[in-house]
């Protein structure tokens, strides 16, 4: 606990001892939206323990601060399980979280399609999710609590505020089953045909394991992908991570539009107000949904 001590008093030291309402994990090309937060940037390299979040497309800050009038802490990268074969490597960034007062994450990620209602530009809010790589983040711990329910692992409430968001702010978004591929290798066609047949609407190599540490300390949770792609042997279109990157890129203006809101909707007694407020009053909006573009983490 010592380590986690020294990273909340530094944190604390910088961006102030109030508790954040909820954390944010930004995907790959979308760092900018950091941007939005009226707040304090934090290197990882200056909170041990954090990840070095080597992918490009990332930053890697801890943002803290507030978005539309609620605190937040916003993660301008993450680990991924192909960066080191830890599948836990998101772990202590989340537990900080935790610990900085947050009650939900809500986790972001670029995505390949394998609907062909969902088109590269859409967005998609997942319901629910395959753990198609097989791997979880909570092999290893010894406690009892390591036996998470998933069941909702994707809140309900928080599912129908994003949603509510969207339609406020005029933005599509999808709801499907998101399937974890461990990468970092994209899939081949017949390996995203068996991922359909399973159920799955579109195939990422993040959030999964997040998802499953976030119900793991607690925290409520959500996510939406942006789709880039449609998924190998779907389309003819070339899969690469500069693509993955240049559609977030092309996409900052509805991002940022996007991202200005959502935390609680006008009805302050509704579960999904609850969820998004820190104080007696309803405080703007966390996400107005999130519309972008853009596969893989």
């Amino acid at each position: 606990m010592a380590g986690l001590d020294r990273v909340l008093a530094t944190i604390r030291d910088r961006a102030g001892a109030d508790p954040v309402a909820i954390g944010l994990i930004l995907g790959s090309g979308l760092g900018h939206l950091a941007d939005a937060v009226e707040g304090v940037a934090i290197d990882y390299a200056d909170l041990p323990g954090f990840p070095h979040a080597g992918v490009s497309g990332h930053n890697p800050k801890l943002v803290i601060g507030d978005l539309e009038g609620t605190r937040v802490a916003v993660f301008g990268g993450r680990a991924h399980y192909y960066e080191s074969g830890r599948g836990d490597a998101m772990r202590f960034p989340l537990e900080v979280l935790h610990a900085l007062g947050a009650e939900a994450l809500i986790a972001t990620n670029a995505a390949g399609s394998m609907r062909p209602d969902i088109q590269p530009g859409d967005l998609m809010l997942l319901s629910d999710h395959i753990n198609f790589s097989g791997l979880n983040p909570l092999i290893g711990e010894a406690s009892d609590r390591r036996f998470v329910p998933m069941t909702d692992a994707y809140d309900p409430a928080i599912r129908r505020a994003l949603q509510a968001a969207a339609i406020a702010e005029d933005i599509a978004l999808s709801e499907g089953v998101y399937a974890w591929y461990s990468g970092p290798s994209f899939e081949t066609p017949a390996e995203i045909n068996a991922i359909r047949i399973l159920g799955a609407d579109a195939v990422g190599m993040s959030t999964v394991p997040e998802v499953i540490l976030a119900r793991f300390l607690g925290l409520k949770a959500a996510a939406i992908s942006t789709v880039t792609n449609m998924a190998a042997g779907l389309s003819d279109e070339s899969i690469s991570h500069e693509h993955t990157k240049r559609w977030p890129r092309l996409a900052r203006p509805s991002w940022k539009r996007s991202c200005a809101g959502i935390c609680a909707r006008p009805d302050a007694r509704s579960p999904a107000a609850r969820v998004f407020r820190t104080g007696p009053e309803p405080k703007g909006r966390l996400l107005r949904s999130v519309a972008g573009r853009g596969p893989r983490a």
